[in-house]
């Protein structure tokens, strides 16, 4: 297939394009705008590869997004590009608002002309992935589960503009009949993540020997799911989802913030243990805004429906996570020195 991503230099965005141009032999077009969470490096392995072309460009910019359509004339899209850090979100939610409303806008309007365009097989077979997250719905009861009926209720400007993202990508199949799917998931950890969000910052400030903030309490809770399951997910409903619903993903991994830190430090200890115990470094800093008390998936309907679910063990793979972040840090060095912005490794092609 030809399967065009946005933000596929991102965290989830790569993980995705990388399984499905290695392990799927799809041919794909990453369209990024190579702002600050997004590191061209992390598609460096398909550099020489023809079945992928990165094109630089923003998805507000409707001319440039309607040429790529037209270029690549995709047959799927999976449109994950998003700003997507809560506290950014507090700081400047005008660039949340115009990044996740105006430009899902523009993708589904440049989605929309190109599937009237098609025909037959062709305009049978067109699939708009929607990717989106479980903040949409708000904060849990204590031993809460999140489902597709659940109700929306965000509480930052980040997972506001994320519900509006996801209501016109269900309008857009309501009104003019675009086949649209859409995922909801939970925290995603794995390699290449942005280290502002925490696990990748505790790891390196544990490297470091930094302390390792914890918001209030720490009891938060999480769902956590392994990008790469995250990325098997999202092939799975694009392949085998019914149109026009919604899907949840999560890893079946509930853990408050403190016990995620301390199951990292635990694993320092057992890497480095010539820097431990690194529980000393953590320490409790004032709560943000609007900071939801509990996220939980449950991702019945997939796991029934498309014969996904997740497969990493949540200790093991934070583990392997760490041991990836000892050992990459060619990858992380420059973004955590902010060196990176300027970088572009000859793989991005400016889109006009």
């Amino acid at each position: 297939m030809r399967i065009l991503v946005t933000g596929g230099c991102g965290f989830i965005g790569s993980a995705l394009v990388l399984h499905l141009v290695h392990d799927l032999g799809h041919e794909v077009l990453t369209l990024d705008a190579l702002t600050y969470a997004a590191n061209p490096v992390s598609l460096a392995s398909l550099a020489d590869d023809p079945r992928h072309r990165l094109v630089e460009a923003d998805i507000c910019d409707a001319p440039a997004v309607r040429a790529a359509f037209a270029a690549f004339r995709p047959q799927a899209v999976m449109h994950l590009a998003a700003e997507s850090h809560v506290d950014r979100s507090i700081a400047d939610p005008g660039a949340f608002v115009r990044t996740n409303v105006i430009g899902t806008q523009v993708m589904l309007d440049a989605a929309r002309g190109h599937y009237e365009g098609l025909s037959g097989v062709d305009k049978e077979a067109f699939r708009f992935l929607h990717v989106s997250t479980d903040e949409v719905y708000g904060s849990l009861p204590p031993d809460g589960y999140f489902t597709e009926e659940s109700r929306y209720d965000p509480r930052s400007p980040y997972s506001a503009s994320k519900a509006a993202s996801d209501h016109l990508a269900r309008a857009w199949h309501e009104t003019y009949g675009l086949p649209v799917l859409v995922t909801n998931c939970s925290n995603n950890y794995g390699p290449r993540h942005f280290p502002e969000k925490l696990i990748p910052l505790m790891i390196l400030n544990a490297l470091e020997g930094r302390a390792l903030p914890v918001y209030g309490d720490g009891l938060n809770e999480r769902d956590w799911i392994h990008v790469e399951d995250h990325a098997r997910g999202l092939v799975a409903v694009l392949e085998r989802g019914r149109i026009g619903q919604t899907y949840l993903l999560g890893g079946r991994a509930v853990r408050n913030n403190l016990a995620v830190v301390k199951a990292l430090c635990a694993a320092f200890d057992r890497l480095r243990p010539d820097h431990g115990p690194h529980e000393k470094l953590i320490s409790f800093v004032a709560d943000r805004p609007g900071h939801d008390r509990r996220y939980a998936i449950d991702p019945g309907k997939a796991e029934a429906e498309l014969g996904w679910a997740p497969s990493k063990s949540f200790e093991a793979a934070l583990e392997d996570t760490i041991r990836w972040y000892l050992e990459n840090e060619g990858w992380w060095r420059p973004i955590r020195e902010g060196r990176y912005k300027g970088e572009r490794l000859g793989l991005a092609t400016k889109a006009g």
